[in-house]
């Protein structure tokens, strides 16, 4: 199954009284209570109640996205976010908290709001809306859509779009650094290195000079370490092929900045890695991870064989995946249900690999259609460019663009 990644609750935040790179001092508070202060220092008591939810539960979600992303650790801080407002959330220490704030932070404040079907808290930007106006929230704004009685889900999706969603009841713990305590290499294995292929591979999109990997399966082989070394070589890093704790935060620092983790734009996180094993019998009207896969895998070979239908990866198995798996059934001289069992299943994969370990030892990947978000973060770590193969059936010309079929 796909090694998926939960946000927390900090037990506590590191707040940096200054400008970062400032010589201000730094303080530890209880995270509910960090989040009373911004608060109480950004909006005031005597708006609507549904005006100070939104607002609070944009506060939350804003901070949780610096600590989720080690936005300041990454680049050397030793703290987790700033009182800065040209950058972060105002905060000032020691200050007094208004006591109806006091009870809606206790009441929300391990609540969030991310993107549906993404992992990372939202970057829930937010201004004045008087004398500074943003992308994000308007808290002037969002008083005002109160007032018209607007609930605080509402208000959050007048700023941040119909695509939220509230995470209750997220888990509360000290905060945990990424990097896994010590460095990794040749022979390690686990969820750090998967960490490590899956950050490589969405870095290279935007820095071609480095290999992409293949398989991403947690293993610290020769090809991750060719990798790493091409990386660290590029960002002036010792070229050792070894990922210490310089090399992790500097892939952490360009993860986050390749993807816009820490930004309203983000192009969202959903899981590091896909496992193409067995997950059970898909038939018509099947959805989900192995739809994904399975489509994903007919899809590369129909790159190869002329009788398998091109078919979109979109995650739901509809009438056209089930001819795919029928064509290839007829194929592979096996039962032709257009149904997915485990013979059907280990067939396809076994001529799937056989296709990528053909193909991809010279560096190119496989094309393929994503027609649905979560398939094409899913699978961005593989097909990542064309490949030439047959004549596509009709002619090229400028302007052309490729044609897209309908549901899968």
């Amino acid at each position: 199954m796909p090694i998926t990644v939960i946000p927390y609750i900090p037990e506590y935040i590191t707040v940096h009284l200054g400008p970062p790179g400032s010589g201000a001092e730094n303080v530890t508070v209880s995270f509910p209570d960090y989040i009373k202060n911004v608060a109480s220092s950004e909006i005031y008591p005597t708006w609507e109640p549904a005006a100070l939810r939104a607002n609070i539960l944009a506060q939350i979600s804003f901070a949780l996205n610096r600590v989720y992303t080690e936005y300041y650790p990454s680049r050397g801080y030793s703290f987790h976010i700033t009182n800065s407002t040209a950058t972060d959330q105002k905060f000032i220490y020691g200050r007094n908290i208004f006591d109806n704030i006091e009870q809606i932070v206790d009441d929300i404040f391990n609540t969030y709001i991310r993107r549906i079907g993404y992992v990372e808290p939202l970057a829930a930007k937010f201004c004045n809306g008087t004398t500074t106006t943003c992308d994000g929230l308007s808290q002037w704004g969002s008083q005002y859509l109160a007032q018209d009685g607007y609930d605080s889900m509402q208000i959050l999706r007048t700023y941040y779009g119909d695509s939220i969603e509230l995470v209750p009841d997220a888990p509360v713990q000290g905060v945990r650094a990424s990097y896994p305590g010590s460095p990794l290499r040749q022979g390690s294995a686990g969820e750090a290195v998967v960490v490590v292929q899956t950050s490589l591979n969405r870095i290279s999109q935007d820095y071609p000079a480095i290999p992409k990997i293949w398989p991403v399966d947690g293993i610290f082989g020769p090809a991750t370490e060719n990798a790493v070394k091409r990386f660290q070589s590029i960002f002036n890093l010792t070229v050792d092929g070894v990922v210490g704790r310089a090399t992790w935060y500097k892939l952490v620092l360009l993860y986050v900045g390749v993807k816009d983790l820490a930004e309203l734009v983000s192009e969202g996180q959903t899981f590091y890695n896909v496992s193409f094993q067995y997950p059970g019998e898909s038939r018509e009207r099947s959805s989900g991870d192995g739809v994904v896969a399975l489509q994903f895998m007919l899809a590369v070979l129909s790159e190869f064989y002329d009788n398998l239908p091109f078919l979109p990866v979109d995650g739901v198995f509809g009438p056209r995946t089930r001819q795919a798996v029928t064509a290839f059934q007829q194929m592979a001289g096996l039962p032709q249900t257009g149904v997915a069992d485990e013979t059907t299943w280990d067939a396809i994969y076994e001529a799937y690999a056989g296709a990528a370990s053909a193909i991809l030892s010279d560096g190119i990947r496989f094309p393929t259609e994503l027609s649905d978000s979560a398939a094409r973060e899913e699978f961005e770590t593989y097909a990542l460019s064309t490949r030439l193969t047959q004549f596509p059936g009709y002619p090229l010309s400028l302007g052309s663009r490729d044609r897209k079929g309908g549901a899968a």
